[in-house]
């Protein structure tokens, strides 16, 4: 195997496996990118007058065809390959001979990695973001249900003020709104064009067109200077990282509340029985254990943000291997962030307020009185307090 790199000199394997890391795993969801990013790359090349149209549909050719083989199961990347670079040019020359080995001119692996990760990006947010929007859908099913159930509303885990089925249904829905806004800001760090960077420093001498691989990219700007690309690595992941995190901490206090309501002493709801689990010892119990896995799946996501964080800061400018560990956090908080918010959508669609079990503490009425005398006798609002909180201090 010929790496990207290879100068022919001898690799210890024991250095092979320690810098490839995860690297041959990971790749595998970019593997569709990297193409992506490839063939936009041969078609600049080629109107550009850099390689010849024939080579350039060669080689856009034999990409897609190993895209489709990767995507059938027929090939996978090895520790070997050590990624998804070397696992495609590779097999793209050995497919098509030389002009597979024109493909790399005018780019580095580093903007090459960069393109491929931000295309996934770009799609990785608009997927959660639709997943997010289901996750309304499914709040908004149990207000149609249920609305009009009365809840109380705590503070301080007492009951405060009369709620409802549809205001705490609500109250999570807007907060599930700002999660999409939130993803969908990200776009902003996200969307800008590397590739034309190179290692860093551009492509003295090389006519490359940077602006047509935007173009042909759908990317919102050309990253520009050059120089700005590798200063940029890991700003847009973090900032990804953050608003998954966000999101899963108002999905863990949806779950919180929903383990309260869940206990026999409270027995608010009922959940299907096809999203509880059982005891290994205990033969009644049925398990809530997919909420209380929801409420934990926050300080993976933060974490992972802080891995994020702490790999990039005081890093000299420039290219450094350190950026390589920023996948496995990055991959690991959106894939639990898919599946926390589907299963969470899928248990709201089967899980029923017991109305019956529902009592308020006549106390909870002590503010609307309050209000009641205001408007009725004309009093203060402090002088209205002070008469109901009397009735409740005898």
């Amino acid at each position: 195997m010929t790496r990207l790199w290879d100068k022919g000199l001898p690799l210890d394997e024991r250095v092979l496996r320690y810098t490839a890391g995860e690297d041959h795993l990971l790749d595998a969801r970019l593997v569709a990118y990297d193409v992506m990013g490839s063939i936009a790359h041969a078609e600049m090349l080629a109107e550009t007058g850099l390689i010849s149209s024939e080579d350039c549909a060669t080689i856009c050719a034999g990409l897609k065809s190993l895209a489709a083989d990767f995507a059938a199961g027929k090939w996978s990347i090895a520790l070997e390959d050590e990624d998804v670079h070397t696992a495609l040019e590779s097999r793209l020359t050995k497919s098509i001979g030389d002009a597979g080995a024109r493909l790399h001119l005018g780019r580095s692996r580093n903007d090459q990695v960069l393109t491929a990760l931000r295309l996934y990006l770009r799609d990785a947010v608009g997927d959660l973001a639709e997943r997010v929007a289901e996750l309304r859908t499914s709040i908004g099913r149990v207000s149609e249900r249920q609305g009009d159930v009365q809840l109380p509303g705590y503070t301080h885990m007492q009951h405060a003020m009369p709620s409802s089925v549809s205001l705490w249904c609500a109250g999570f829905d807007e907060a599930f709104a700002d999660a999409i806004a939130g993803l969908d800001a990200t776009l902003r760090r996200i969307n800008k064009n590397p590739l034309g960077s190179a290692a860093g420093y551009g492509t003295p001498g090389l006519p490359i067109d940077r602006e047509l691989t935007t173009t042909k990219l759908d990317f919102d700007c050309t990253q520009t200077p050059v120089t700005s690309v590798q200063l940029s690595r890991g700003k847009a992941e973090s900032g990804f990282l953050f608003e998954i995190t966000l999101l899963l901490l108002d999905l863990g206090r949806m779950a919180t509340d929903l383990l309260l309501f869940y206990t026999q002493e409270f027995a608010y709801i009922s959940l299907a029985a096809d999203v509880t689990t059982g005891s290994s010892i205990m033969p009644q119990k049925r398990n809530p254990d997919v909420l209380e896995l929801i409420r934990a799946s926050s300080a993976t996501a933060q974490a992972c943000l802080d891995e994020s964080l702490m790999i990039t800061a005081k890093l000299q400018s420039g290219y450094q291997r350190d950026l390589q560990r920023l996948k496995a956090p990055l991959f690991r908080a959106v894939d639990i962030a898919i599946d926390s918010v589907d299963i969470m959508a899928h248990l709201l669609d089967g899980m029923r307020f017991n109305a019956d079990n529902i009592t308020l503490d006549p106390g909870i009425f002590a503010t609307e009185e309050a209000y009641r005398l205001v408007r009725e006798e004309g009093i203060p609002f402090r002088t209205a307090y002070e008469r109901v909180a009397e009735r409740y201090s005898k």
